[in-house]
């Protein structure tokens, strides 16, 4: 880099003999050089100069003097390192000028091979400093960025990070979840424009505030769809218990979300989620242009079928039997065991519980019903029945009740 220094000196010589003995390093582009004669030049220039990256100041000069230039200079937002010059054994102003914050001091006769010294420290002190400011920099627009998809802490974490080693494509055990709105798409064709715009923005940043709470990565935002990961890009050991109480949150302020709207005479429909834990290939996959933090495979293809699960089972929310099993103190109910589309192998599949409907009598009923038709046992079908006759609003019991009426038997079920 080309260092540019403003000398300050009302001396008339001083000018001809700085140029003189720093010739070499003006010609190979080392050093470019400024002059001013008093404070009130000096900074008159560095306005128009607002490029210049260092000051050697005379402290004896007309108008205004090197110690009140120091002071200005402190006080602009772009402080400029400053060398003083001051007369030998002057150490009264050397400390003024170092508490002032002056950079490094030089004594007259200056000695120009300390000089050039103590520019080239200078220098490499300047250069450090907007290193500093670089990365700086680079952190606080990565935070921006990265805070569109990571909670606060994570994303506090991954700008830090200015190498984006958190980034990079790999093979990763996560928690995946989906959620998705019932009837959205009519919704988008009736709705005005204006409403459809603060109904979503509101749904998707309070969704998103949600994930951001238990520490979820938004993976993806889709219209009025929302994919979170869990153990991504951070470790997060209980990443299936954090999915889980995360389905929770995001159910009960839909649900509150739906109810407010509807009361404005606006139909919105309902929050339906799924979850499933394993692997998948996780990372930017935006190439050199974009950043896109998203995640691929079986894994995260099983969650969204689940999702969509809940449309014939009744259920709002439905996890995968990794996430119950991983999930610390999992409460739920089974749901069976659930033929996806595109998989050859059944999965077995819960609907969790808020712990007061897990310990309401209705769910012991359920699961001696469902105990009964894993069995084959034909006292499922008037089991569900006597259910459904207590707890008519009970969805997955009359799906269940339904489907044993039509002459199905078991716990696996295919779903389209």
């Amino acid at each position: 880099m080309t260092a540019t220094i403003l000398f300050v000196d009302d001396e008339p010589d001083l000018e001809a003999l700085i140029l003189q003995k720093f010739r070499r390093q003006i010609r190979d582009g080392q050093l470019a050089l400024m002059f001013a004669r008093d404070g009130i030049e000096a900074l008159e220039s560095l306005e128009q100069n607002p490029h210049v990256d260092m000051v050697v100041s005379d402290i004896n000069m007309p108008r205004m003097d090197g110690l009140s230039l120091l002071a200005k200079l402190q006080e602009a937002e772009d402080k400029k390192s400053t060398i003083i010059v001051s007369a030998y054994g002057d150490m009264s102003n050397i400390r003024t000028a170092m508490n002032r914050g002056a950079f490094d001091f030089l004594t007259k006769p200056i000695d120009f091979a300390d000089l050039e010294t103590t520019i080239q420290k200078t220098i490499r002190h300047v250069e450090m400093l907007r290193d500093v400011r670089r990365r700086q920099m680079e952190a606080e627009r990565a935070h921006a960025s990265l805070s569109r998809f990571f909670s606060p802490e994570i994303a506090r974490r991954l700008a830090a990070d200015v190498e984006g080693d958190g980034m990079e494509v790999q093979w990763r055990d996560v928690a995946t979840l989906f959620t998705d709105i019932t009837g959205f798409t009519s919704l988008v064709e009736t709705a005005p424009p204006q409403t459809l715009g603060q109904l979503l923005n509101e749904y998707v940043g309070g969704m998103t505030e949600i994930v951001f709470a238990h520490e979820g990565t938004v993976a993806k935002i889709i219209g009025d769809a929302i994919q979170v990961l869990f153990n991504a890009p951070g470790d997060q050991p209980d990443y299936a218990t954090r999915a889980v109480a995360c389905a929770h949150a995001l159910d009960a302020w839909a649900q509150d979300f739906s109810a407010r709207w509807k009361a404005k005479g606006v139909n919105f429909g309902t929050t339906r989620i799924g979850a499933h834990a394993g692997p998948a290939l996780v990372g930017n996959f935006g190439g050199n242009r974009f950043f896109d933090y998203t995640a691929y495979g079986d894994t995260i293809n099983i969650a969204a079928r689940l999702e969509a699960a809940n449309k014939h089972l009744g259920t709002r929310i439905c996890v995968s039997a990794s996430v119950a099993k991983g999930a610390e103190n999992f409460h739920g109910r089974p749901v069976g065991e659930l033929m996806l589309r595109g998989r050859s192998e059944p999965l077995r599949a819960f609907e969790p519980l808020p712990q007061d409907r897990f310990e309401a009598p209705a769910t012991a009923q359920y699961s001696e019903a469902f105990a009964k038709m894993e069995a084959g046992d034909a006292a499922a079908m008037p089991a569900f029945a006597a259910l459904v006759g207590v707890y008519a609003d009970d969805p997955l019991a009359g799906f269940h009740l339904k489907r044993l009426l039509n002459g199905a038997k078991g716990i696996r079920m295919q779903l389209e």
